[in-house]
């Protein structure tokens, strides 16, 4: 009786009999009994109907568990019921197990993972279109010096209202730099992830004061070397010159024979003092030159209008050292910039290129302009004797120069300026085959 097969059997068995006995009663009048085993027949047929159903309330049961992630529910009440039950229960059953482990895997990765979020010294936190937030580290409530953050609205009720701005505005992929009230100076950096159909945005706030300050140290520890090198080679013959003078003035001017040659030595002093002087304000004038670059005036222009400017001022300069002058602007570009300040970087460039090839046969310099990794790029390369290793490294130094003449700031503003257009200037060399500069917007 405990077998499926054999329970479908004998409800069928018992259904018939009892129509059986309905019928029979029905043709010999007998209304009581046909009222009574129509009632049975009825309820047989139901009881006959659950029980071939009940396979359909186990799937209904199974596919409620999955969707409710209940993972402790058993299948085993009706194994007694045969081999091919006991089976799908076990299906059933290993199912169900999978996805608890599963569960307790996802669970145990985004335990981990939180984990590490927490831990790390990056702040970070991630909000819906809505604002509302989804992810937030202590790293993050540590940089803004807050408890709680549920949405990023709230930041305007907080000294942080400038930086709500900010993550309200910033597209995907930028940078930015915020600071705080107390002088903090935090980078973020936003990324744009979709989860399940949700735009989620990522931020990632990290405070760099302390490293923008190594770098200001850094800054001022090599302006003070190069101050202090270019005082002291000025200052130390002025000294000395001073010294000569007094002596001069205390011991050969008291012969009064000696006169015309000690006046003659005291004009020779002075006018060392003099050009030592000049040499003084002269430096100081590059200095000032070199912290006072206006902001750009930025206007719509291309490469090729830039280049052809430049070369109207520099082509007398090529054609008298007879140097070969290539371009390629097959590439040309629209650009948003300064147009002066990008053509006094461009002249500086080709300056310098003149002057490293002019003593060179076949003296030659190309410039091209093309686009490599979303990003424009002006280049300026020549067959010159190249730049050593380790003046490479600090050509862009203000003041260091490799040439006897010169102030040393040409590249150092030309790098500042292209920085300011928000792009860089880079270069690359050879020793005995040339240089390129690259302009890069």
């Amino acid at each position: 009786m405990r077998h499926f097969s054999i329970g479908i059997i004998w409800r069928l068995g018992i259904l018939c009999l009892t129509l059986m006995a309905t019928i029979y009663f029905f043709l010999n009048n007998q209304w009581s009994a046909v009222s009574l085993f129509g009632l049975l027949s009825v309820g047989v047929l139901y009881w006959l109907f659950v029980y071939t159903t009940s396979i359909n309330r186990k799937l209904a049961r199974f596919f409620e568990s999955v969707r409710y992630s209940d993972f402790t529910v058993k299948f085993r009440s009706d194994n007694k019921l045969g081999k091919s039950f006991e089976e799908v229960n076990q299906q059933f059953n290993g199912v169900l197990e999978a996805f608890r482990q599963a569960r307790a895997e996802k669970e145990a990765n985004l335990h981990y993972i939180n984990t590490i979020v927490q831990h790390v010294n990056v702040g970070l936190l991630s909000y819906d279109s809505s604002g509302n937030i989804e992810l937030i580290n202590n790293a993050a409530f540590r940089i803004l010096n807050i408890y709680r953050l549920r949405n990023i609205n709230e930041l305007l009720k907080t000294p942080h209202a400038e930086l709500y701005e900010i993550l309200k505005t910033i597209p995907s992929g930028s940078k930015a730099l915020y600071q705080t009230s107390n002088e903090k100076q935090i980078s973020i950096n936003a990324a744009t992830v979709s989860l399940r159909g949700r735009v989620i945005k990522l931020i990632s706030l990290q405070n760099i004061q302390s490293e923008l300050q190594q770098k200001e140290l850094e800054a001022w520890q090599n302006l003070t070397k190069v101050l202090r090198h270019e005082i002291m080679n000025s200052v130390t013959p002025i000294v000395s010159l001073a010294s000569t003078m007094r002596e001069i003035i205390e011991i050969d001017l008291s012969d009064k024979n000696e006169i015309q040659e000690t006046v003659s030595d005291l004009k020779e002093a002075l006018f060392t003092i003099e050009n030592r002087s000049k040499g003084i304000m002269n430096f100081v004038n590059a200095y000032r030159e070199f912290t006072s670059i206006p902001k750009p005036v930025f206007e719509e222009t291309t490469s090729k209008a830039i280049i052809s400017h430049v070369l109207n001022l520099i082509q007398p300069q090529l054609k008298e050292k007879q140097i070969n002058l290539k371009t390629d602007f097959k590439e040309d570009f629209e650009l948003m910039a300064d147009t002066e300040q990008v053509a006094m970087v461009l002249i500086n460039i080709i300056k310098n290129a003149i002057e490293s090839i002019e003593s060179r046969l076949n003296p030659e310099i190309k410039i091209k302009v093309y686009e490599l990794d979303e990003r424009k790029i002006i280049e300026v390369a020549d067959n010159g004797s190249g730049i050593e290793p380790e003046a490479l490294e600090k050509i862009f130094i203000p003041f260091y120069t490799t040439k006897k003449t010169g102030s040393g700031i040409g590249l150092s503003l030309s790098r500042q300026i292209m920085q300011m257009h928000g792009g860089n200037l880079k270069v690359s060399s050879k020793v005995g085959e040339g240089s390129r500069f690259m302009i890069i917007f």
